[in-house]
């Protein structure tokens, strides 16, 4: 194979040292770009990735010191960072000693048991560290130990010498022990173990009582309506908090953190406090929404400002609403569950609303600074109404979730989780040392962003991870499973591996580094298991075949989009070759609703947005040519009569879905009205109105949630997929 070349000519290649330490840090040196060509990643991109990890590797002096520290490293700890085992398997660990110590290791359970580790005959060779010898112990961690978070403790025995007689060191380092394997919930048994569910996004989403965006109240209502039509789930776009001031970043894949929730979606009215106002307070909160109600009936962009500058107004009048004791104890338990993560957001979101509109100090940004210790005194208050607005969002989610069942759905609200955080939000600012410094996430070219994308997000350092126990992964997914069914996972290769980019440079100039996906996995399944719910991870695009069988083993659902499914000759994949683990469905948010999809939309937005590196007309006949090829699918298995309307090639489109063997069938809620216009253009930022288009019918009439119980496309697609479900049921016994 042959390395591609830059157009600015012969790139610097990475020394045989600088590979190695590359390497010994989980940075790719090479890979295979989307034609499949390999491509050699530049030296400057390695050497700004490792001092993005602390490494400095600007000589060859400085690659050989950071080669011999790596490796001493894990001789000079007692205990690892931390352990994350599988239960039902009996695993491996080391401890490291001075040579010719005695040491021992115990666990303690989160039951508060105790249990002593036996130590396994390996020797190994001591090694020479800082002039000291090390020795290597190995212990074993029993196949039964229960499911949890727990503690290894060591003690190492020093003999008499120069560190005085008896001299005992003590270490403790976190243990997860995780499921082997999720078990998939039971689905219909009617429907021969699958379900299908809708997909929205809840921003766009409104009713006749919303603010101008949908909410919380509107989720429980589609929720409701969903599972009247025999849905067993609703995804809905990540919930992540945004800013708390204007501007508010539009994309939810691009949040201050993704613990928390955003507080636009909040319902005013449904905070209970609302119910019990004097007339005179009342009539500030009717106030408050008679500015923003308007634009539930208007079919132009969202304004999530405008809608969040309402709510807030009339949370405010809620927040001094006096609560009853029970209400107090209720909000009280929740602040100390979340413990320091919600203070510290709380305190984030109160400190960008005291400098907004005005020049930040530096010392801000920094959490350990005096005058961030004085601003949470002094802002205390107002990190109160930020906090309590977390809970309301929390009690809101609560309530979605039971309407969501006792509507019948055996999933319930599907969250997602976005892949990262903005570089500037509450999470980078929370825990600064979490994050690459001067880097951001993205993807290489692929066929559909062919110059790459930067999503402008900063990444997770593997090693602080390790060194933090993984903590902040479980602290999130934790809070985002408090009450859902099912977490979509967006981009789960980031789990295994992300593609980092320089600050300053092209999208196609990163390079690829590797997580330990065994712990980050471990902990999803694990806080997924305490939570019954499922997870599914979206593992489009570039994925080695070794990650989505590893995904398959571990229970954890893949995703299928119908254009995407390709068989070896590049037709549509038959539905029987299908993964069974998987959500399978027509579209994605990333590409206009199926109708635009059919039209070619997705062409003509690239080429004006100048997206394409090849001619317009070449992707537009490759378009054609794809369209053509599924129609022509589909009128093969009897699906599509000749001369259909668009209606009945999206419903034809879905009853193929339902061919196939995969437990999840994934419904757009854009594609059940007719809506054309995409929601989201990758690699586009300002050039394109990501995230803020209203949900609208093929003539971009508004559609509410009042009008989806009457529309009669949505009942026919509906019907469509019910019918086909029960016939495939009944077919296979």
């Amino acid at each position: 194979m042959t390395s591609e070349q830059d157009p600015g000519g012969v790139p610097e290649l990475p020394s045989p040292g600088l590979a190695a330490l590359a390497q010994a840090h989980g940075i790719a040196t090479e890979f295979h770009g989307y034609h499949g060509v390999l491509r050699t990643v530049q030296a400057s991109t390695i050497r700004s990735v490792l001092a993005a990890m602390g490494v400095a590797a600007f000589s060859e002096e400085q690659v050989a010191a950071a080669l011999t520290e790596h490796e001493n490293a894990p001789w000079r700890r007692l205990l690892p960072l931390c352990v994350v085992a599988r239960a039902g398997r009996q695993s491996e660990f080391f401890v490291h000693v001075r040579d010719g110590s005695a040491v021992a290791v115990d666990v303690v359970c989160e039951d508060g048991s105790r249990r002593a580790l036996e130590q396994v005959d390996a020797w190994v060779p001591p090694h020479v560290v800082d002039g000291e010898s090390r020795g290597r112990a190995t212990f074993a961690l029993p196949a039964d130990l229960p499911l949890g978070w727990h503690e290894l403790r060591a003690r190492e025995a020093r003999p008499d010498g120069a560190d005085g007689p008896g001299v005992v060191l003590r270490a403790r380092t976190p243990l997860a022990v995780t499921p082997d394997r999720l078990e998939v919930p039971d689905l219909p048994t009617e429907l021969g173990g699958r379900a299908w569910g809708l997909m929205a996004q809840l921003y766009s989403v409104r009713s006749e009582a919303s603010w101008g965006i949908g909410d919380l109240a509107d989720l429980a209502e589609l929720a409701s309506l969903a599972g009247g039509l025999g849905a067993d789930f609703l995804l809905v776009n990540p919930l992540h908090a945004a800013e708390p001031v204007a501007p508010q970043e539009p994309s939810p894949y691009l949040p201050s953190t993704r613990r928390f929730v955003n507080p636009s979606y909040v319902r005013p009215e449904d905070v209970r406090e609302a119910g019990y106002l004097p007339s005179s307070q009342r009539a500030l909160v009717e106030w408050a929404q008679q500015g923003v109600r308007d634009a539930n009936s208007d079919p132009g962009l969202l304004d999530r400002d405008e809608s969040w500058a309402a709510k807030k107004a009339a949370l405010e009048v809620l927040f001094a609403a006096p609560r009853t004791p029970a209400r107090e104890r209720a909000f009280a338990q929740f602040r100390a569950e979340q413990g320091r993560g919600l203070a510290n957001f709380a305190l984030w979101c109160a400190i960008a609303e005291h400098f907004e509109g005005r020049d930040r100090p530096a010392e801000a940004d920094d959490i350990t600074s005096p005058l961030v210790a004085r601003l949470r005194i002094e802002l205390r208050e107002r990190a109160e109404f930020y906090t309590w607005l977390q809970w309301v969002a929390d009690t809101q989610l609560a309530a979605a979730q039971r309407v969501a069942r006792s509507a019948g759905m055996r999933v319930g609200v599907m969250h997602d989780l976005a892949v990262g955080v903005h570089p500037v939000g509450a999470e980078t600012w929370a825990s600064r040392r979490l994050f690459a410094p001067g880097m951001t996430v993205g993807a290489p070219p692929d066929m559909y962003n062919q110059q790459g994308q930067d999503w402008s997000q900063p990444p997770w350092r593997p090693d602080a991870l390790a060194r933090s126990g993984y903590a902040p992964l479980r602290d999130m997914v934790r809070t985002v499973l408090r009450h859902a069914g099912a977490l979509r996972i967006d981009h789960v290769i980031g789990l295994f591996r992300l593609w980092w980019i320089p600050e300053g440079a092209q999208p196609d100039e990163g390079t690829y580094v590797r997580y330990d996906h065994e712990a980050m996995v471990g902990v999803l399944a694990l806080e997924a298991h305490r939570a019954r719910a499922l997870l599914i991870g979206e593992d489009l695009g570039t994925v080695e075949p070794w990650v989505r069988d590893y995904l398959e083993d571990r229970g954890i659902l893949g995703t299928s989009v119908l254009w995407f499914e390709k068989d070896d000759d590049g037709g549509p994949l038959p539905p029987e070759h299908y993964r069974e683990l998987a959500l399978a469905t027509v579209t994605t948010h990333d590409l206009p609703p199926t109708a635009g999809y059919l039209d070619g939309d997705h062409v003509d937005l690239r080429a004006s947005l100048g997206l394409l590196t090849e001619p317009v007309e070449v992707v537009r006949q490759a378009a054609r040519a794809e369209r053509e090829a599924m129609l022509s699918a589909l009128r093969r298995r009897g699906l599509l009569a000749d001369h259909p309307t668009e209606r009945e090639v999206v419903e034809a489109l879905h009853r193929y879905l339902v061919a196939t063997p995969s437990r999840l069938l994934g419904v757009s809620l854009a594609d059940a009205v007719g809506e054309r216009r995409a929601q989201n253009q990758p690699g586009t930022h300002t050039e394109y109105p990501n995230w803020k288009v209203p949900l609208a019918d093929a003539a971009e009439q508004v559609v509410r949630v009042e009008d989806l119980a009457a529309s009669a496309r949505l009942a026919s697609l509906v019907a469509a997929i019910n019918g086909e479900l029960r016939t495939r049921a009944d077919e296979l016994g």
